[in-house]
């Protein structure tokens, strides 16, 4: 009788849950978007339009995506942001460091996140022999 009343109030609850994520992953990004700057906002645009189908489904969901270096098919991850924020990952996706390098003038993280995308899928040794290696401090 317990077992059929939980299987019941969980056949319910679960398109609620879903309903409610989907408002709040609608909201989140709503908000994030509207602290933008125009300048930023345009930079993410423009970020978006280079990314492969399956990175821009990472960076919609997570703010992240992940490419492949040229020389070595290392993955790195990219996240949002300008300085310190490509990992490289390991073959079971976890990271083994944390790379920084950045243009030599001021940008905003589209457009940073971008030269960084490029960097790494074109000429990575170059991108490597500039970036700034740290070790992840949560292990």
């Amino acid at each position: 009788m317990l077992e059929n009343l939980l299987r019941l109030s969980n056949d319910r609850l679960r398109p609620l849950l879903t309903k409610g994520l989907r408002r709040a992953q609608v909201i989140r990004n709503w908000c994030r978007e509207a602290s933008c700057t125009k300048t930023e906002a345009r930079a993410v645009r423009l970020l978006k339009e280079w990314l492969s189908a399956q990175q821009l489904a990472q960076f919609n969901a997570h703010r992240y995506f992940d490419v492949i270096g040229y020389h070595t098919a290392k993955r790195y991850r990219i996240r949002y942001g300008t300085a310190g924020n490509i990992y490289e990952l390991d073959c079971a996706g976890r990271p083994q460091s944390i790379l920084c390098f950045v243009p030599n003038r001021s940008l905003v993280a589209g457009d940073v996140m971008l030269a960084q995308k490029i960097a790494l899928e074109t000429d990575e040794r170059s991108a490597l022999a500039v970036a700034k290696r740290f070790a992840p401090n949560w292990h």
